[in-house]
């Protein structure tokens, strides 16, 4: 009985505290709860220890799942948008006349 107590009182504190559990990351991405953990261990996953389970912040969530970019991410983007521009710029306006 003592150990339900726990789970439930740790998932309460995770969801009213801005955290996800393992499992529910695990059922965003997809994938096992072990390859979360394996991520985790990595450091693919940022996570903090609760008792004895892990806690992924929200405000990670949106990183995680691809949704927001970083500075370097954007840079490398607009890099590869310009050179392709460069390269193949008449051909582009040739497919845009059209």
């Amino acid at each position: 009985m003592l150990t339900n107590w726990y789970q439930v009182n740790e998932r309460r504190y995770m969801t009213v505290n801005g955290f996800i559990s393992i499992q529910q990351l695990a059922n965003m991405l997809g994938i096992s709860r072990i390859a979360v953990y394996k991520k985790i261990k990595k450091g693919q996953i940022k996570a903090i220890r609760i008792g004895r389970s892990f806690a992924i912040p929200r405000k990670y969530i949106d990183s995680i799942l691809g949704k927001t970019l970083k500075a370097s991410q954007k840079r490398e983007i607009d890099a590869a948008v310009k050179k392709t521009v460069r390269e193949y710029g008449d051909t582009l306006k040739m497919l845009g006349n059209t």
